[in-house]
Formats: structure tokens, C-alpha cells, sequence
């Protein structure tokens, strides 16, 4: 009786596993032809095929895309747009939720009512448009961050976990003194910390990978974030991003696609890792309490 059930322990476990392999090669063969193509020499791009590792290894995409200051301008604006629309979201959003954790505010229920309701209806794109431009927004960099400054769902779930903070601390802190900003700050936030990454983590690859409103409200190109550019150079097919000086009858423009896709997709790649694991600490802690 227990042979039987450690084979099929055995053969449940080889199927999990070659299902699990299947799905990691599926999401990884095509960043690894991306990655294998920006390092392909022209030579052996123009044969075809499929390419997972380069034969004839060659710079030339990246010495191309480098040999202007356009992509490390547009790269410079998506940090920035990250770093810093981060860093609103999440003050905006702790702001928030901190006083809707707390049963005793007045009105809590009907401003958990309008934040809920947000999250079904929106008032579209045009209503948004003239709002940012009413507010001069157009054509600056804080038109990407203020409107999304705080996303619902994610308040939500952060006002769920200051729920779960005891209230014996808040009021240890209150009795020495702390106003409730200082609690917020010295006490909540801290504690908070897996929750913060995570959900900073959120907001960071939504900045990071937004084009559609910089489209809308960026009418200066040398505003645009990365993700523009690229969508100029790989969905519009436009191989040019400047004047390189480069003999263009040398190039590539799949590897140049290809570099640009790598350029920019490595720095959320770093930064990932770091935080993966706080999500499962982070999220569900959050999510048990009404």
C-alpha cells in the first residue's frame, strides 16, 4: 500500500514538474531570442531563422542605439518618472489608508464606497484629458505620475494591513507623545515595510512600462519615456533614433529593435528580484481582513 503511494507521489511529482518546465521555457525562450538576436551580427540575421545563441557575436545594434543621446535621454525620464511617481504613489496612498484603517473615522464606509466604486466606472479618457489639461499637466512629466497618483485596489489592501497593526502600539506611541503623523511614520510605515515594497514594486513597473498617456499628454519627444521610443522603433518599425552617423545599409533594424527591448527591460529585471519576496508576505497579509 505505501509502494503504490510513493509512485504516485513520484509520478504526480514528474508531472508537476515537467508542466512547471514547459511553462518557464515558454516564458523564457523568448526573452533569451531577443537577448541572442541584439548580439547577432547583421550577417547572420539577414539568413533567418530562429536564433538562441548567435554564431558570429557582434556589438554593432548597441553601438548604434548608444551613438546618440536619445535613448539614454528617454532612459533618463523613465527613472525619473519611476523613482518619483513611486515615491507619490506610495506617501498618497499610506496617506489614505492609514485613516480608513481606523473603524472610528466618520464617513469611512461612504469613502470606501467611492474608492470601490472607481474601480468599476471611470470617467473615461476624454473627461481625464481635459482635467490634466485644466490643471496645465499637458506636456510635463507630472501629467504620468498625479493622475495615478493612488490605485484603489492596492489602498484597499494596504488599509487591510494597517488593520492587522495592534492597536496597543498606536496607542504606546500616542501616550509618549506622537501626533498621528508620527505614528503613521515611526510606527505603521516600518512595520509595513513588506506590504510598502510590494505594492512600490507595483506602481514602479506600471510607471516604468507606461506609453498610452505619455502618447496623450507628451507632445515634446524629448520628454517621452523609453517605452515610447520603443514602441516608435519596434511597433511604427522605425529603425532610426537619431543622427547616428552609422551607414544604416549595416544594420540591422531587427537586432536594433532587439537591443532596444533588451535596454530596456534589464533595469525592472535587477530590481525584481529584490522585492519578489515580500509579495507573498506583502499581499496576502492584506487581503484577510475585510
Amino acid at each position: 500500500m505505501s509502494y503504490d503511494k510513493t509512485l504516485g507521489n513520484r509520478i504526480f511529482d514528474a508531472i508537476n514538474y515537467t508542466v512547471l518546465l514547459i511553462v518557464a521555457l515558454v516564458c523564457v525562450l523568448p526573452f533569451v531570442y531577443v537577448l541572442a538576436l541584439s548580439f547577432t551580427s547583421p550577417s547572420e540575421v539577414a539568413k533567418g531563422g530562429i536564433i538562441l545563441f548567435p554564431k558570429e557575436w557582434s556589438l554593432s545594434a548597441y553601438q548604434y542605439i548608444f551613438s546618440t543621446n536619445t535613448l539614454i535621454r528617454s532612459m533618463l525620464v523613465s527613472i525619473y518618472i519611476t523613482v518619483v511617481g513611486t515615491l507619490i504613489n506610495l506617501l498618497f496612498t499610506a496617506l489614505m489608508a492609514y485613516p480608513l484603517a481606523k473603524k472610528k473615522l466618520r464617513g469611512r464606509q461612504t469613502i470606501l464606497l467611492g474608492v470601490l466604486i472607481t474601480m468599476l466606472f471611470s470617467g473615461g479618457m476624454i473627461p481625464t484629458y481635459f482635467v490634466v489639461k485644466d490643471l496645465h499637466l499637458t506636456n510635463t512629466l507630472w501629467s504620468l505620475m498625479i493622475p495615478s497618483a493612488i490605485s484603489a485596489f492596492n489602498l484597499i489592501v494596504l488599509k487591510n494591513f494597517f488593520q492587522e497593526i495592534p492597536d496597543g502600539l498606536e496607542d504606546s506611541a500616542k501616550i509618549d507623545g506622537c501626533t498621528d503623523l508620527g505614528v503613521l511614520f515611526r510606527i505603521v510605515l516600518p512595520l509595513s515595510m513588506p506590504a510598502m515594497a510590494t505594492f512600490g514594486l507595483f506602481y514602479a513597473v506600471a510607471h516604468w512600462n507606461q506609453f498610452f498617456n505619455a502618447i496623450i499628454y507628451i507632445n515634446d519627444n524629448a520628454k517621452w519615456p523609453i517605452q515610447v521610443l520603443l514602441r516608435e522603433i519596434v511597433m511604427l518599425a522605425q529603425s532610426r533614433i537619431g543622427d547616428t552617423g552609422f551607414d544604416e545599409a549595416e544594420i540591422q533594424p531587427l537586432t536594433i529593435r532587439m537591443a532596444v527591448i533588451v535596454f530596456a527591460t534589464l533595469p525592472i529585471l535587477i530590481v525584481y528580484p529584490f522585492l519578489q519576496k515580500h509579495f507573498t508576505k506583502g499581499v496576502m497579509l492584506g487581503s484577510v481582513k475585510g
